[in-house]
């Protein structure tokens, strides 16, 4: 890429209330022991506004067009034919758990019998699954100062929960599937993954919408998912957000590392008209390695912003992060980068690349990575570069026999394919190549 300056846009928006807080219809929850929670962020909703571009960390992501709507609360569905379902599944995901907005779906659920993962809704749990349980919904992905994560705490009755027991290895990739089917609605996901000492998984947490119900109408996604990783334990999350072009998406992740733990991530973002992932990674014990890997393709006046934060608390930690994002039309995407490495954290050994790549005059892209660092002895690197495509890379490839479209397709489908490339499951990889390339040739 030929590297250009960086576009920024601030919009001044009047102060608002929280319009969330009028959403909220707190039914009563079978769990006796939520109660306490969803109290405490039914208070936290009520009391915060929703963010403008006034604050800090949403200044270049304008959404008050998502203040100004009105979405009632999901309700169960009418019953989906199985072939709605099908379309999504995912070949070598043979264990499935399947929401219909925000609704636990069990007929079109799969496996996690013979796997050695536990994979369960909240509301199935026995009694010994609720008491591993309490200890950490809610506890990780705080809401005291997060309206969005407020909301769905407050409201939360039912969640996707994956145990992989102590020195367990799931062979088979675990697909949380999450389904809107509604227009007009706010769905409210939640997933709760827990990892034990020694434990390996592979969680897909997919995000999708049924497109004829949404020809002409929107529907609001705010997700919430907790992971927790105990000495040891390996997990590798893929996540893909592929809602509608008129759907509003904004989710919080939370993770928790144990000492010599291992996350890795791949996000992929290719949905909605505002969309906006939160992802805080915490080093809580000592030795513990996080890749983050993320792509986002959009276009039209999509918008797209990706935050993560990877919060070195202890010392011989490792992180390694590469965001890209393929901006088209008059999109706009951001993404926020922080790496917090904590005074004591010694031996750390953090990277973190942003790349970007813009393929009209009018697309832009706001970049912003950090570092905090409060320890002497550590390894830290940053850098980000926003460009178009390179000439002669085109020109190379048109000296070979290709139309400068077809060169300029191939370009910009082998920069985002770097991230694709790095999910391991052969049929989701497939997939989204093919979805990576179709939204390129439509754009160039």
């Amino acid at each position: 890429m030929s590297e250009t300056t960086t576009q920024s846009k601030v919009i001044d928006d009047n102060d608002q209330e929280s319009q969330l807080a009028s959403q909220l219809q707190l039914t009563a929850s079978p769990l006796a022991w939520l109660k306490g929670l969803r109290e405490q962020a039914a208070t936290s909703v009520k009391r915060l506004p929703l963010p403008t571009t006034r604050d800090e960390e949403w200044r270049f992501t304008d959404i008050s067009q998502l203040s100004k709507m009105s979405f009632a609360p999901a309700l169960p569905a009418n019953r989906l034919e199985a072939a709605d379902v099908a379309q999504f599944y995912i070949d070598e995901a043979t264990i499935r758990l399947v929401f219909v907005d925000g609704f636990f779906a069990p007929e079109f659920c799969s496996g996690g019998a013979n796997s050695g993962a536990e994979v369960f809704s909240l509301l199935a749990a026995t009694a010994a699954q609720a008491a591993a349980i309490k200890p950490h919904l809610g506890q990780h992905a705080a809401f005291a100062n997060d309206v969005f994560t407020a909301q769905n705490t407050a409201t939360l009755q039912d969640a996707a929960v994956v145990i992989v027991p102590q020195a367990v290895a799931v062979t088979t990739p675990v697909h949380v599937l999450f389904i809107a089917s509604q227009k007009d609605v706010v769905n409210t996901p939640r997933c709760l993954l827990l990892a034990e000492t020694g434990s390996a998984v592979t969680v897909i947490e997919d995000y999708v919408e049924l497109s004829q119900a949404h020809a002409t109408a929107s529907h609001f996604t705010n997700a919430v998912t907790e992971i927790l990783l105990e000495d040891n334990a390996q997990l590798t999350h893929i996540r893909v957000q592929r809602e509608g072009s008129k759907a509003f998406h904004i989710a919080n992740c939370a993770v928790m590392l144990g000492r010599a733990s291992n996350y890795q991530s791949v996000s992929v973002a290719l949905g909605a008209r505002i969309s906006r992932y939160n992802l805080h990674a915490l080093q809580t014990a000592e030795g513990s390695q996080c890749t983050l890997d993320g792509l986002t393709l959009i276009s039209g006046r999509q918008l797209a912003d990706t935050h993560t934060c990877i919060d070195h608390a202890k010392p011989h930690g490792i992180s390694q992060q590469l965001h890209k994002c393929i901006v088209g039309g008059s999109a706009h995407a951001v993404f926020n980068g922080k790496v917090i490495v904590a005074e004591g954290a010694q031996r750390t050994d953090a990277k973190q690349s942003n790349r970007n790549l813009l393929l009209t005059a009018k697309a832009h892209i706001d970049t912003k990575p950090q570092l905090e660092i409060f320890a002497s002895d550590v390894k830290c690197t940053h850098g980000a570069t926003v460009g178009q495509l390179d000439s002669e890379e085109v020109f190379y490839l048109q000296s070979r026999g290709l139309t400068a479209t077809a060169a300029r397709n191939l370009l910009t489908y082998a920069f985002g394919a770097e991230v694709i490339d790095r999910i391991p499951i052969t049929s989701l990889k497939q997939q989204l190549e093919q979805t990576v390339l179709a939204q390129t040739e439509g754009q160039l």
